[in-house]
């Protein structure tokens, strides 16, 4: 029985784990049936399942070592200009524009739409320059980019498409899936993420042969035989240990996909007749629903009081890319990107998870209703 005073986690892996451990000691021991550790029979498993979801032939997704290496990858076999620009939100995870300086390219940032937090595709078309060569749309939160309009944009002016999916496993553009819209789309299995995986995992979608063939290569130090290889690549295999798990909960994800949407209706049912802003998402987007992120006006007193409380919180992002120290040699400032910069000071993240309970909802959001302003 559930006591008022129970913690509620942000993401609860422990009530996802009790649902699937008989399955997932099944995966555990199937791996000793060959101890194929790397590249074991798993890893085409899950590729295959995790394409056919996303209605792609077997073999254009590829499993590897985690969703930061899946971008870099990506980019170096995009084979672009030394040097060349990569426009990308400055609302994000460091892991985006990170990838873009390992790959040995330039980050230029761009400001979000203020209703699902998305990157703005006017934004885009303004920053492109001479040196321009790719876009990397972030599906933040679960919510797909203006797919459509960065595709028109990329089509007008020759750039590749990398969509950061991360947070979107399952999330649609106008029925389309995340990641099948651009030259490729990668995802990180994080642990807390709605299809995770129990350490670190990622993957890379393409809908082009000869650049999975690439970056196939590049995950496994370039070579298409043992002894062989023919271009320098890394060595970013997945485990054949995590590609098991991954297989057992892609076949829940839809389920918990549908979950997570109707507690984020339940949650919006609570704040926004209280004038609370929340996701706002246009009528082409069906959003995976990552994170339930809400703005207020006193964040710091709402986080204490949720705290209070025994419920988690957490903010995703405060400090933006364009404003973070490692990145100061973009020439960008503060005030140069209003909306990421305003929203980065109101937004908090609240539980969510598939296993949610309405009590634990309905606790959630009356507790952060006591004291929270819009």
């Amino acid at each position: 029985m559930e006591h008022s005073s129970d913690p509620i986690a942000l993401v609860d892996l422990r009530a996802q784990y009790a649902d699937i451990k008989p399955e997932i000691q099944q995966a555990f021991d199937g791996i000793f049936e060959n101890f194929a550790f790397l590249n074991g029979p798993q890893v085409a498993e899950m590729e295959q399942l995790f394409a056919q979801l996303h209605g792609l032939r077997s073999g254009h997704a590829i499993g590897c070592s985690n969703g930061t290496s899946a971008l870099t990858v990506a980019l170096r076999a995009f084979d672009l200009s030394p040097g060349a620009e990569v426009i990308l939100p400055s609302h994000t995870f460091f892991a985006t524009a990170e990838s873009v300086i390992l790959a040995g390219y330039k980050p230029v940032f761009a400001d979000i739409n203020p209703d699902d937090y998305t990157i703005d595709p006017a934004q885009v078309e303004a920053l492109i320059s001479p040196q321009t060569e790719a876009i990397i749309p972030v599906h933040i939160y679960g919510n797909m980019a203006n797919m459509d309009a960065i595709m028109a944009i990329a089509e007008t002016h020759g750039l590749k498409v990398l969509e950061d999916a991360a947070q979107a496993q399952m999330a649609a553009w106008n029925g389309k899936m995340s990641g099948t819209y651009g030259d490729a789309g990668t995802y990180s299995f994080y642990p807390s993420k709605n299809l995770g995986a129990y350490g670190d995992a990622g993957l890379v979608m393409t809908r082009h042969d000869d650049l999975g063939k690439v970056i196939r290569k590049l995950i496994d130090h370039g070579r298409e035989d043992r002894y062989l290889h023919d271009m320098v690549g890394d060595n970013l295999r997945i485990d054949s240990l995590q590609a098991a798990f991954l297989t057992v909960k892609l076949k829940r994800l839809a389920a918990w996909t549908g979950q997570r949407r109707e507690i984020a209706q339940k949650y919006d049912d609570h704040f926004k007749p209280q004038g609370f802003k929340v996701i706002e998402l246009p009528a082409q987007s069906a959003s995976a629903r990552h994170l339930y992120i809400v703005e207020v006006d006193n964040r710091d007193d709402v986080m204490a009081h949720l705290a209070a409380n025994n419920i988690a919180c957490m903010i995703h992002y405060p400090i933006p890319l364009h404003l973070q120290p490692a990145l100061q040699g973009t020439a960008m400032r503060a005030g140069d990107l209003s909306v990421t910069e305003r929203i980065a000071k109101r937004i908090v993240s609240i539980p969510m998870y598939p296993e949610l309970s309405d009590v634990q909802i309905d606790r959630v959001a009356q507790t952060f209703l006591e004291v929270a302003k819009p």
